[in-house]
């Protein structure tokens, strides 16, 4: 295959490795494990024993699916996709994740990187001052009392109401930026006492802001109608619920877990701990997430308008004049109630997305209206030293993977390893030399991101083209990044 899938092929064993790619299939009765991994090295390969593990789950629909950024993770792995019958299938904290309702937000501007150039610095400082970043870090929003059911009901919504942003950012968004049917009630004071003082903060880790050049397009169609044009200047932001969100899945999974024996449930691995969808716990659990993943996106659009703060102060424009505009807003650690078509016929399933996009096509009836004709954007981020990419959604994504698609570049190397190997290194000053200013967050979190630690996102892209999941529409190459 070259390095590239163009079709999914089911089989009862591993069969092989076929250059950086690898397909893993399950043996006996029970659903297959699909898998697409690209650059898998020898230390990563338990990855495809949880994506095989996964495929046991009561109730699984067709598949355990992996995308090709897929690596390691709690139960299921970053990159996983797993849908749920409604009456004989569960729920998985765990394969949703920790960080529930992170995922990505991309504005366009109609600035070009020359008028930026000479206020780059200027610009990173401001965008690092509004922007609070890191462990622990806490936003300048103080939410009466009560304020915070509002926001876990509301989501990007309740900012909207504030002031923060327009109506016109709400048809931007997956899900407008709400999911309804969310129980405030079933999130834990603990996990309220976490994000309360959060809204509008990146966090750490891979979470980031970056100021970005559109440097390709590939289809000039569908960039018209993301409103995405050649030298312009785009922002992106990465981030989800925070302490919230974490507590949450932290709550539930230890609830779900010690009721296994009694509902009759064996896993190979505790972590995928599963709570069938019939139960009080599953909806208790679904309320929560819900709850967690409207915060997340209050989250993002609060971001937003500390942005468009940002990029006021130092170009001394409104963010009318600048064009600074709202693109799409795409969750990647998620489950939802879809409509999918399987062997046994059309499913309204409980999808789980865990590191992994929603990619729906041209013609979706869930797509925005401004880019039915194109397909849902599919925002895929890469690292802060080479390049994003910006697709839209493919009808292979339907077919094959509830769709869905891969969620950025993957990781290729632990936190650890990636610090390790970069001890003695200046990765500022290598970062400068590539043009890129940077603003962070603690000791060790550029070491940790360093570009080197991810596959290169351009190969995990070609095999999601390979598979009909998705379609580029443009390479995005950062100029100004902000890590936690």
């Amino acid at each position: 295959l070259g390095g590239e899938i163009s079709a999914l092929i089911q089989s009862s064993d591993i069969k092989g490795k076929l250059n950086e790619v690898s397909v893993l299939y399950t043996r006996g009765a029970i659903p297959a494990a699909r898998v697409l991994v690209v650059g898998l090295g020898k230390a990563e390969e338990f990855t495809l024993d949880q994506v095989r593990n996964a495929a046991t789950m009561p109730g699984i629909l067709e598949a355990s699916i992996a995308m090709p950024d897929a690596h390691w993770g709690y139960g299921l792995p970053v990159g996983g996709v797993v849908a749920f019958d409604p009456e004989e299938g569960v729920v998985s904290p765990g394969a949703v994740g920790y960080d529930i309702g992170c995922g990505v937000r991309l504005m366009r501007t109609r600035l070009t990187r020359a008028e930026v150039g000479p206020k780059v610095e200027a610009l990173a400082d401001a965008l690092y001052h509004e922007v609070p970043c890191g462990v622990g870090s806490t936003g300048t929003v103080r939410l009466a009392p009560g304020e915070l059911n509002k926001v876990l009901r509301e989501g990007a919504r309740w900012a909207v109401g504030k002031g923060m942003g327009t109506a016109g950012d709400l048809d931007h968004c997956e899900e407008a930026g709400v999911l309804e049917g969310a129980e405030p009630g079933a999130v834990s004071e603990g996990a309220k006492g976490r994000g309360r003082d959060q809204l509008g903060t990146l966090g750490s880790g891979n979470h980031f802001l970056e100021v970005q050049e559109v440097d390709r397009i590939y289809d000039e169609a569908g960039a018209r109608a993301l409103g995405l044009e050649p030298g312009a200047v785009t922002v992106m932001i990465h981030c989800g619920s925070r302490g919230l969100g974490h507590q949450v899945c932290t709550d539930h999974v230890r609830d779900v877990s010690r009721k296994l024996s009694g509902w009759g449930i064996g896993l190979p691995d505790r972590q995928l701990a599963c709570a069938p969808l019939r139960s009080p716990e599953a909806a208790a659990y679904l309320g929560a997430m819900r709850a967690a993943a409207n915060f997340a996106w209050a989250n993002r659009q609060v971001i937003a308008e500390e942005v468009r703060r940002a990029f006021e102060r130092t170009l001394l424009r409104s963010h009318e004049r600048l064009g600074l505009t709202l693109v799409y807003d795409v969750a990647h650690n998620i489950a939802k109630l879809e409509r999918h078509e399987t062997t046994a016929g059309v499913v309204r399933g409980l999808v789980h997305r865990k590191g992994a996009t929603r990619a729906f096509p041209a013609g979706h009836p869930d797509v925005p209206a401004a880019y039915r004709a194109v397909g849902q954007p599919v925002l895929v981020p890469g690292d802060m030293g080479r390049y994003s990419f910006v697709l839209v959604g493919r009808p292979g994504a339907m077919r094959h993977a509830f769709g869905s698609t891969c969620h950025g570049a993957g990781r290729r190397m632990s936190r650890t390893q990636a610090v390790r190997e970069t001890k003695g290194r200046d990765l500022v000053a290598e970062l400068r030399e590539r043009g890129v200013a940077v603003r962070y967050e603690g000791r060790d979190t550029l070491r940790e991101e360093t570009s080197e630690a991810y596959k290169d996102v351009a190969d995990v892209v070609r095999v999601v083209e390979g598979a009909d999941l998705a379609k580029r529409v443009a390479r995005l190459r950062p100029f100004l990044v902000v890590k936690g």
